[in-house]
């Protein structure tokens, strides 16, 4: 066996590690590989001052890929302009399929400085951590803000945002720059047309639905081929039903943890949903923004989301809509959290590679996007509150992102923020993504649903393969 081969096979064990490497770019990746690679060669980096702090070589270029998602990418091109003012050029793409489109570049060694890591095809940030190709951000976080030099990026962002991005460790890996509400989101213009209040308690949900129905319109429609989109109002269900306990149970791969009651209760509930006809009829088979057009359209009433909805969807948005976004409905007042409770989080992931050429540059960026110009910008553009404390504070802000406001506000302490969908993107997504969808589509009823999702819980545990967290 000779160096190529040598070189072939390392290749494609580490795509295989960092889980990029998909069978049908097989051919293609060995392909890269036995050409024998090219890895960037890093730039030298600038002289540090107070203006500036990290360090940028200024006649260097930048290199940002941009997931061209619910939030566009005229925000990240305004910022270009910022950085383009002090430093070099920046290149800049978007895409849908990030890691499609980055994983070859990843393997190879040659990724670009930012990667706006998000989308149904994110890489997976631990695998990409373990295999140290990820750079820590702490020097960002140690670096003064853009418009006051006496203060830290850390010291300016919501509290959860270091948190988020940290992964068994100190270090801050990933920058989560959006501040999402997740929940039911509706139109308040429908409900009033059905003379009904969004419903608080389940027996109250199902009395809306049974009442849409007779109207010939449905209670709810998600995305069916995009099945996880379903966490962000069952895991704070889950979390109202039996506490926040359940749901550390759950990010911690306990055994038992699916098991718990609070679990079959949540989802005995939605399968009422299936079974009493209340989801839109073809919802199995749509995407997310197949979805949101169904239900903008007024074919249905609740859609579980989050926040970036009002900017993905506002094409297709009527001028009338009167976007709102609640907590999930509780189940009953036997509950443990109120119903206030909501998932809500530092989300949208920024990282910079190990192996960027310019990584001072992709650090300068992001204190660019962390700065009050780009914040205020982002949050009237794509109507999205930002990682950044108080940045939105008297703006002018759309129906939707006021509400996702008004419903934190009132959440108070009861805010859950679930870690499996961080740490286990395999188990998140595919496995317990894919047996609530099964169990939407009526596939399976709920206790095979909790059989299913204990069972891909225990494998990911006994995995020696898959690192461990804990909170």
């Amino acid at each position: 066996m000779g160096p190529a081969d040598v070189d072939r096979r390392n290749l494609i064990k580490r795509a295989t590690a960092l889980g990029l490497l998909a069978a049908p770019a097989m051919g293609a990746l060995t392909s890269c590989a036995s050409g024998g690679g090219g890895g960037n060669e890093k730039i030298s980096g600038g002289e540090k001052t107070d203006q500036n702090p990290l360090g940028v070589n200024e006649k260097a270029g930048l290199e940002v890929v941009i997931f061209n998602g619910g939030y566009g990418e005229q925000y990240a091109k305004d910022a270009h302009k910022i950085y383009e003012g002090r430093y070099g050029s920046v290149k800049h793409d978007a895409t849908q399929k990030i890691r499609t489109t980055l994983q070859p570049r990843i393997i190879k060694g040659n990724p670009p400085d930012v990667i706006n890591n998000s989308g149904a095809e994110a890489m997976d940030i631990a695998s990409l951590i373990e295999e140290e190709q990820a750079e820590p951000l702490d020097a960002l976080l140690d670096a003064p803000t853009l418009d006051d030099p006496d203060t830290k990026i850390r010291d300016v962002l919501v509290p959860g945002t270091i948190t988020k991005g940290q992964f068994g460790g100190e270090e801050m890996y990933q920058l989560n720059y959006s501040f999402t509400v997740y929940g039911t989101w509706y139109s308040q213009t429908a409900l009033d047309r059905l003379e009904v209040e969004y419903p608080k308690t389940w027996d109250q949900m199902l009395a809306v639905c049974a009442k849409a129905k007779k109207e010939g319109i449905a209670g709810w429609t998600y995305a069916g081929k995009h099945p996880y989109y379903f966490a962000f109002t069952m895991y704070p269900f889950i979390a109202k039903i039996g506490g926040q306990d359940v749901l550390k149970a759950i990010d911690n791969l306990e055994p038992g943890a699916w098991k718990h009651d609070a679990v079959r209760k949540a989802f005995d509930a939605y399968y009422e949903l299936y079974a009493k006809g209340y989801i839109l009829e073809g919802t199995p088979g749509i995407d997310h923004t197949q979805s949101q057009t169904q239900w903008n359209k007024g074919k249905a009433l609740f859609i579980p989301n989050g926040s970036w909805v009002e900017n993905e969807a506002k094409k297709t948005t009527p001028a009338d809509f009167e976007m709102r976004v609640a907590p999930p409905t509780s189940l009953d007042s036997s509950d443990a959290m109120p119903f206030e409770t909501v998932w809500a989080e530092a989300s949208e992931p920024f990282m910079v590679p190990s192996r960027a050429k310019n990584v001072p540059g992709g650090m300068e960026w992001l204190r660019i996007m962390l700065g009050k110009e780009s914040t205020a910008n982002f949050t009237q553009l794509v109507s999205a509150l930002t990682c950044v404390k108080g940045a939105a504070d008297g703006l002018d802000l759309q129906s939707g992102l006021a509400s996702a406001s008004e419903v934190l506000k009132a959440a108070g302490e009861n805010v859950v923020a679930p870690r499996i969908h961080d740490w286990y993107l395999e188990l998140h997504k595919d496995k317990i993504g894919g047996t609530i969808a099964a169990m939407m589509a009526g596939d399976i009823k709920p206790a095979e649903a909790v059989t299913r999702c204990q069972r891909f819980a225990d494998e990911t545990a006994k995995d020696d393969s898959v690192r461990k967290y804990e909170r």
